[in-house]
């Protein structure tokens, strides 16, 4: 195959020169660098290459040329090569001292983001930039790395749970149909050609067969049964409230674990692009952001265990003990419920049936790829309907919107409305709701209803994807913690204490979605996350100090009454 292109085009010669040699001497290896000095050129370039087959990972403009400006021929050229990272080419100091069009430009997508031209060999951060282009590049492109190989019926719906739980907790794999040459050889090679579906293959040659979730997880070490020992805070949820708890826990000296039965990030993980997190003016995927906490709440000692829920919490006098659905139990001094929401299902019974062939709840990340050319639906008006919406867009040929009310802007960031608006090949249409649909074996069509007239349309749709609230988790827990009439876990004085983020249960904590009044947005659940640590603090001290429990190990006695173990940031 041939090797990946990285394109440049920039009308001035001087720093056109310069951006080439840093790119070839870098990356020359690996990919294919070609430098033009018009824009015209290099969309004929484009084109040419599209015709041969050849991928463009990287595209790079110069923000002013006279043919047309820089993101005008990005524009253009992600017409033709709709899965390249488009990056605007600026001066060093432009995007403070003429940050309006350069904004503008990311903002509404028509770039990825901007690089500041090199200006001297090797120049660094020019480098940082451009090797987070290619990496965003080869997650969403596939084919690198296989940490697993995926050998299943492409319709089957635990087929498509597997890619998503793989996905989700960042592990590099690759999906083959079991009827292609390459998934024959693969189930050949190993054996399985007659076994049950789906295969799992791990790089170092572990074969699963119909492997459950735990199953999976364990074959690349990761703990599924919690040990003995008594912890000082249990952490039910590894979303971003759930690992933001973990980190500030783990780096004051407290002994964590956190239970998490699906994937880590909870449905911020299924975001393709966060655009609005603190720190991060590239933008971030919710992947790539549950991934790196994750690390850095294991750097701090925290013992995850994957692949059981909880189903039962009690208190054992001091101690509280969760239940998890293995049969194991784990005990600690304080619980943090971090459980968040999962996605209301549409009360359509025959949409059920193609559940993983064409209907998904959630954003489906690892599916937009198989989504090119293809006319796929999201349903839903807020934030994470709008950022599927828009990594769609990348691969299908349209991506329609359906909001059963008259307007985004009372659920959706005014960012990705105005994303979504200058979008090509995204539409929104407004009080309608799916009423049916259906297909031989997957999705083909669905069943519009008009919420004014009642009429009904039949739409073709290889794809709908379903975000349209949450339903919080917590059946689970015990009628002594107090719940609102939707389920959500109700904390501070309207639970009977005066501490914030403790529930009705002395000792439990909630923190992020799962709890009442709490705001839908990462930043606030990772704040809350945070600061329930402290509460944490306050409630271990009021306890008998740890050598009170001989036959329990604890790490509490560590930390002052005031939670300074000096390792605050």
């Amino acid at each position: 195959m041939a090797k990946p292109v990285l394109l440049v085009v920039d009308d001035d010669a001087t720093s056109r020169e310069l951006v080439g040699r840093e790119l070839a001497t870098r990356y020359s290896a690996d990919y294919s660098v070609l430098v033009e000095e018009s824009a015209v050129v290099a969309l004929q370039r484009l084109r040419e290459l599209a015709d041969a087959g050849v991928e463009v990972a990287v595209i790079l403009a110069d923000q002013w040329m006279p043919e047309m400006t820089g993101p005008e021929f990005l524009v253009a050229a992600h017409q033709i090569h709709r899965g390249a990272r488009r990056g605007l080419l600026i001066n060093w100091g432009e995007d403070r001292s003429a940050p309006g069009p350069i904004m503008r430009a990311c903002a509404l997508r028509q770039a990825d983001y901007y690089l500041a031209k090199p200006v001297h060999a090797p120049d660094e951060r020019f480098h940082r930039s451009m090797t987070e282009h290619l990496d965003e590049w080869w997650r969403l492109r596939g084919g690198g790395f296989e940490m697993v190989r995926v050998i299943g019926d492409e319709r089957s719906a635990r087929a498509h749970e597997i890619r998503d739980v793989l996905s989700r907790n960042d592990i590099p794999y690759g999906f083959y149909a079991c009827d292609s040459p390459e998934g024959k050889r693969e189930l050949e090679r190993v054996g399985a050609s007659d076994e049950r579906r789906p295969v799992v293959i791990s790089h170092d040659g572990h074969v699963l067969i119909d492997p459950t979730n735990r199953e999976i997880a364990a074959a690349h070490g990761a703990t599924v049964r919690p040990g003995t020992e008594t912890y000082d805070v249990t952490i039910v949820g590894g979303g971003p409230s759930g690992l933001a708890a973990a980190v500030y826990a783990g780096s004051e000296g407290l002994r964590v674990a956190v239970v998490e039965h699906e994937a880590m990030g909870g449905q911020a993980g299924t975001s393709s692009m966060i655009r609005n997190y603190l720190g991060f003016p590239r933008g971030i995927s919710g992947t790539e952001l549950a991934s790196r906490a994750f690390e850095q709440a294991r750097l701090f000692g925290t013992t995850v265990v994957y692949g059981s829920a909880a189903t039962s919490l009690r208190a054992s006098g001091e101690l509280r003990v969760v239940g998890l659905s293995d049969g194991s139990e784990i005990t600690s001094r304080a619980v943090v419920i971090a459980t968040g929401v999962s996605y209301r299902r549409l009360d359509v019974p025959e949409l059920d049936a193609l559940l993983g062939a064409g209907v998904y709840y959630g954003a489906g990340a690892s599916e937009a790829l198989a989504l090119a050319g293809e006319r796929v639906f999201v349903v839903g008006g807020g934030n994470s309907a709008g950022q599927a919406a828009l990594h769609l867009a990348k691969h299908a040929e349209q991506v329609t919107i359906l909001v059963r009310s008259g307007s985004l802007a009372a659920s959706m960031s005014e960012y990705l409305i105005a994303e979504i608006e200058h979008a090509s090949n995204v539409d929104v249409r407004y009080e309608v709701e799916v009423v049916g649909g259906g297909g031989e074996s997957r999705l083909q069509f669905l069943e519009l209803e008009r919420r004014r007239s009642g009429e009904v349309e039949n739409v073709d749709a290889a794809a709908v994807f379903v975000l349209i609230g949450g339903k919080p988790y917590t059946e689970w827990l015990p009628d002594a913690i107090v719940r609102d009439q939707w389920g959500y876990v109700v904390t501070g004085a309207h639970s009977g204490t005066s501490t914030d983020f403790e529930t009705s249960l002395p000792g439990v904590f909630a923190v992020g979605d799962v709890r009442h009044g709490s705001v839908k947005r990462i930043a606030s659940a990772v704040g809350e996350g945070s600061v329930c640590v402290s509460l944490v603090h306050d409630y271990l001290t009021q306890l008998p100090r740890p050598e009170d429990h001989p036959e329990a190990t604890f790490r509490a006695g560590e930390v002052s009454a005031t939670g300074d173990a000096g390792a605050h940031e």
